[in-house]
């Protein structure tokens, strides 16, 4: 037994699934809008660009006259490296040298070697415990 499909009379089907000419005509429409707003915007960067260099810069008659002036301090470091370098030399030098501290009250400064063997000598001052 073979089955007959079903046919009716009112039913129908696409004769082409796909217009393939609007789809190219629609393509080739985009392509040519991409390339004239890729031109325009070409021309306008040109035409920027040469107004550009046209320009002077402004002169301002008042600063003119003022020469080159340093800000007031204090002022931005121009080489931090070589400022930690030197903070760190000066303390270098105040750590490993003598010197006064306070003259009038007889305080005086040691170099840190020295201090930390005379520490070891003397040992650190301790609390006396009361007893009870």
């Amino acid at each position: 037994m073979s089955e007959q499909p079903h046919t009716h009379p009112e039913s129908h089907h696409e004769e082409s699934d796909v217009d393939f000419r609007a789809i190219l005509t629609f393509g080739g429409g985009l392509l040519a809008v991409a390339v004239f707003v890729y031109f325009l915007i070409f021309g306008i960067f040109r035409f920027f660009d040469s107004r550009e260099g046209v320009k002077v810069a402004a002169e301002y008659p008042l600063a003119a006259g003022q020469g080159h002036r340093e800000p007031p301090e204090p002022r931005l470091q121009t080489d931090p490296r070589q400022d930690m370098a030197d903070l760190r030399a000066k303390e270098d030098d105040l750590l490993g040298s003598y010197g006064w501290v306070d003259k009038n009250a007889g305080v005086v400064r040691i170099p840190i070697d020295a201090a930390m063997k005379l520490t070891l000598e003397r040992g650190l001052p301790a609390r006396q415990q009361e007893r009870p």
